[in-house]
């Protein structure tokens, strides 16, 4: 659950534009993950940055969504690949 600063739940108006910043050891892999996971919605997959040693990668996904629940089930869905270390 994302909480403000007052630890208050923010308003977000749904359906709208929700990024997530995707981090993990196999970019081929990621999009697969992804494209698997936000089959059929609206969605634009970005480069983000690699890491200075080459072992670490993160993409950016946009995705349009129409709640806060299926904005949930895509971040689980997206920690559950082998390839995908952390999504923020």
């Amino acid at each position: 659950m994302i909480l403000d600063s007052n630890s208050k739940k923010p308003d977000i108006e749904y359906p709208c534009d929700w990024h997530y910043k995707i981090i993990g050891t196999d970019v081929d892999e990621m999009i697969i993950a992804i494209e698997q996971t936000v089959e059929g919605m609206e969605y634009k997959i970005s480069s983000s940055n690699v890491s200075s040693k080459g072992k670490y990668f993160s993409l950016n996904l946009k995705v349009f969504v129409t709640s806060e629940a299926i904005r949930d089930i895509i971040f689980e869905k997206l920690n559950t690949s082998e390839y995908i270390k952390m999504v923020l």
